[in-house]
């Protein structure tokens, strides 16, 4: 009797609290995104694309230019990805190219060939907010967007399209980068960014950035045939079209360096 009137006065007081994980901050969750996102993304090596892109004007005029893209994924654990962006037409343009040394935490390197001049000239740090090639993309754009060269912050999920998306802000972490913010929506089956909106330094919407049709490579990296850069200060825009993807292309690091530049046909 003792023993069960024992029990049941035991069964009334409070239990102890279980042990909880703290919740994330939505700093915390921000960054996790990132994380995942790009742990998605390694492995690929290198590989090789063509690109047209096309340069639509606040009237609607067209121009095109076609491109050659080839990247180098970094091993370091400081380095970042390599890639080397050549112009092949129109004739006033062809050879230009621009070639990036992506860092996770220092400034990048960037370099552009002029081949009417023959000429290499240094992209500093203070000028990557500038026009790629007169495009709506600028320098900063152009180059591999390590996860530490941001800050983070979660906002919502929120449906995009037929998808659901993590909406969050990241912050550069760069004094010179032409933004004070970016607006990014990623798609929760596969982490693929859908759509970007950058802030210019006066915290004004200066860009969207769409990226649509999406398709997979060697079973794993998730790869947008289209990607569009509106400018909504200036009218005007510019659609990067992606073809003839090729990985494991056997690109080493002396395809990289700023002799390689001259050596471009």
């Amino acid at each position: 009797m003792l023993r069960t009137l024992s029990l049941a006065m035991l069964a009334l007081l409070p239990l102890p609290a279980l042990a909880e994980t703290p919740a994330q901050t939505p700093e915390e969750k921000g960054l996790e995104i990132a994380r995942e996102a790009d742990a998605r993304g390694e492995g690929f090596g290198d590989f090789q694309a063509g690109m047209r892109m096309v340069l639509i004007s606040k009237r609607g005029d067209t121009s095109e230019r076609e491109l050659r893209v080839m990247t180098l994924e970094g091993t370091g654990e400081t380095e970042g990805d390599k890639s080397l962006t050549i112009f092949d037409t129109p004739r006033d343009v062809r050879g230009t190219a621009l070639l990036t040394w992506s860092y996770k935490t220092q400034d990048d390197d960037q370099w552009l060939y002029l081949p009417a001049l023959r000429r290499v000239k240094t992209i500093a740090s203070r000028n990557q907010s500038g026009s790629f090639m007169g495009s709506e993309f600028a320098f900063e754009d152009m180059r591999a967007q390590e996860v530490e060269k941001y800050t983070y912050k979660y906002l919502r999920d929120e449906a995009c399209g037929e998808l659901t998306c993590f909406v969050f802000e990241r912050y550069p972490t760069d004094k010179y980068s032409g933004y004070t913010r970016q607006v990014v929506w990623m798609d929760q089956a596969e982490y693929r960014v859908q759509k970007i909106e950058y802030f210019d330094r006066k915290k004004s919407h200066l860009k969207t950035l769409t990226m649509s049709g999406y398709q997979q490579y060697k079973d794993k990296f998730w790869r947008p045939d289209e990607m569009e850069m509106v400018n909504h200060q200036t009218g005007k825009s510019t659609k990067l079209y992606w073809t003839d993807y090729r990985y494991d292309t056997g690109l080493t690091e002396s395809d990289f360096d700023q002799n390689a530049l001259k050596r471009l046909r």
